[in-house]
């Protein structure tokens, strides 16, 4: 069994590389692992990376160090491979991803927690071939955290976050024209976002649907139709808490396996942000991959710990 720690030295605050180099050294040397290290260099060397490691048949257990967007890549690059199972060690800013596993979250931090803990599969949304582990949203929200990413190369974490809100939800409208198709349904209407959902939490802790499961074979989709800003502004912190239901006249949560939001004509492209990673396009198509990665954490540890 080979036990690779794949690193983004870039992920989060600082270079903790070393640090983390060190914690795979203890690994192997308390337990007779054969324990290896790979560094990240650019975005999308983490898919690659995996995929390469996997690809060989070998036995692997992957330690994804990073934050969301590293473990995105990670996933792409082992879903489908029975011979390996991958994990993460916290290394970004949100670490939305951990969230679902409640207190057992802390655990995760150490590699001793982990190394011969169970694997379990998860499934996985496809997004026009892109895999993602939590929450694929289309809408304002994507937009606030596509804006972020590109305003972060000139500002701080939270003045690109405050300029991005400014932009996105003050100066321009929140809603978009869409026709949404859901396992058939079709509707069309003007919707602020659509979230489809396998796991709880995304934007820094929001949780739109406390029901969802990242391992029963379902997707929850959240459908927030347009409303005036002031009303949203009112409305989104309910909406963060999984409270969806005390605006039934504005948002629907359905269940549906299959999930395609078209841009009418006259509108822009669509904004989806995957796990963190967000791409525009006319259409996207969204489905259910049913138990597509294995994932292994600490004894006991349950990716639906914070479900309800």
């Amino acid at each position: 069994m080979k036990h690779v720690f794949l690193i983004n030295p870039r992920a989060g605050k600082g270079d903790r590389a070393a640090r983390l180099q060190a914690m795979a050294e203890r690994l192997a040397a308390a337990h007779g692992l054969e324990v290896s290290c790979l560094l990240t260099d650019r975005p999308g060397a983490a898919e690659s990376l995996a995929r390469a490691l996997a690809e060989t048949g070998e036995p692997l257990r992957l330690y994804v160090c990073g934050g969301d967007g590293t473990l995105h890549e990670a996933a792409n690059g082992i879903a489908g491979y029975s011979n390996a199972a991958m994990t993460v060690i916290p290394a970004g800013t949100g670490n939305d991803f951990l969230k679902n596993f409640g207190p057992d979250a802390a655990k995760f931090s150490d590699a001793e927690n982990l190394w011969d803990g169970p694997d379990f599969p998860l499934d996985l949304i496809d997004c026009s071939g892109r895999q993602c582990l939590t929450i694929a949203c289309s809408g304002i929200d994507a937009r606030i955290a596509d804006s972020v990413h590109r305003y972060g190369r000139l500002l701080s974490g939270r003045g690109s976050y405050l300029l991005s809100v400014a932009v996105n939800f003050l100066c321009k409208p929140i809603g978009r024209r869409w026709r949404v198709e859901l396992d058939g349904e079709v509707i069309e209407d003007d919707f602020a976002l659509v979230s489809v959902c396998n796991g709880r939490y995304y934007g820094g802790g929001s949780m739109p649907v406390p029901q969802a499961r990242m391992d029963d074979g379902v997707l929850e989709t959240i459908l927030v139709k347009n409303v005036p800003k002031a009303t949203f502004a009112r409305l989104f912190p309910a909406y963060s808490a999984g409270a969806y239901r005390k605006f039934p006249h504005i948002a629907r949560v359905v269940t549906a396996r299959q999930v395609t939001i078209t841009a009418c004509p006259g509108e822009e492209d669509i904004v989806t942000c995957l796990d963190g990673e967000s791409f525009r396009s006319r259409e996207v198509r969204l489905g259910l991959s049913d138990k597509r990665v294995r994932f292994f954490g600490p004894a006991g540890c349950s990716p639906n710990a914070t479900a309800r």
